[in-house]
């Protein structure tokens, strides 16, 4: 597929005619282990991807490297690449847009963009957050490829009030962002049954889940209604944890089971660096 092919392919996920999972990778070789394992398409990890850069999450790191690791992961995958942008890397929809440009001509055929600072951790205005999307929307259409636009919101996280207050600023905004021509909404921290229940039959809209405990398995999802379960940055947390134990073991009792069982080869992770051969 060329990078038009792929965007359609990605956008055909969220038809909500079931449900999909996409694994957030942070680097090259692990978005080729999601690629190889079968996943049919792979996004990046905003969290993950920095930290593996020397940044914390958010927009700290230079530009050229962002976008650099987007086209390193792209170079290598066959299947679609969606992009984490945190909040957009600019400080008004012109700018958003073209840093959203920037990663669509990177490779990316799909963004998540998020609705709050990550500086002051204050949700955007709903207004601000609409007219931000309205300009990737009218991008998408002047573009050659007619990239997947992931709208998340962090009211249930930011938004004032009890948790029902919070769940009703978060059906607004999406019922916002779906209106405004978002092809998918994610509330970031929807995890309980209920929940994801009343926010998809409100928003009755292509809706995002992210991994994370309490987090009802994919079957259960799917009855539903969740078109997309999203890693997030839960590959990398176990990724760490298993260093972790590992490293422990290693110290405390001299062996290193955790490092050689189930562990991959010298030939399988160089070959991980090569873009995958078509079909």
């Amino acid at each position: 597929m060329d990078q038009a092919e792929k965007a359609e392919a990605f956008r055909g996920l969220h038809d909500r005619k079931d449900v999909f999972v996409i694994p957030n990778a942070w680097d090259v070789p692990s978005s080729r282990v999601f690629e190889d394992e079968g996943f049919p398409a792979v996004a990046t990890s905003s969290a993950g991807m920095l930290a593996s850069l020397g940044y914390p999450d958010g927009e700290g790191i230079p530009w050229g490297d962002f976008v650099a690791a987007i086209r390193r992961i792209s170079n290598v995958l066959s299947v679609p690449l969606s992009a984490d942008l945190v909040g957009g890397f600019g400080d008004n929809p012109e700018e958003v847009a073209k840093s959203v440009r920037a990663v669509v001509e990177a490779g990316a055929v799909g963004i998540n963009i998020e609705d709050f600072a990550h500086s002051a951790k204050k949700l955007l205005p709903v207004e601000t957050q609409v007219a931000r999307l309205k300009a990737l929307v009218n991008l998408r259409e002047s573009m050659g490829v007619r990239f997947v636009i992931n709208a998340r919101t962090d009211a249930l996280r930011y938004a004032p009030g009890e948790a029902g207050a919070r769940l009703d600023e978060a059906v607004r905004r999406a019922v916002a962002y779906r209106d405004i021509g978002a092809d998918c909404v994610y509330p970031m921290g929807l995890t309980d049954a209920p929940s994801i229940s009343h926010f998809v039959k409100s928003v009755d809209f292509a809706t995002n889940v992210m991994v994370r405990k309490g987090l009802p398995p994919v079957p259960e999802l799917r009855k539903l209604g969740v078109a997309r379960v999203s890693f997030g940055p839960a590959a990398s947390y176990a990724a760490m944890g298993l260093l972790k134990r590992a490293s422990r073991e290693v110290l405390e009792e001299g062996t290193y089971d955790g490092l050689t069982d189930g562990a991959i080869s010298f030939d399988e992770l160089n070959s991980l660096a090569i873009p995958r051969s078509p079909a």
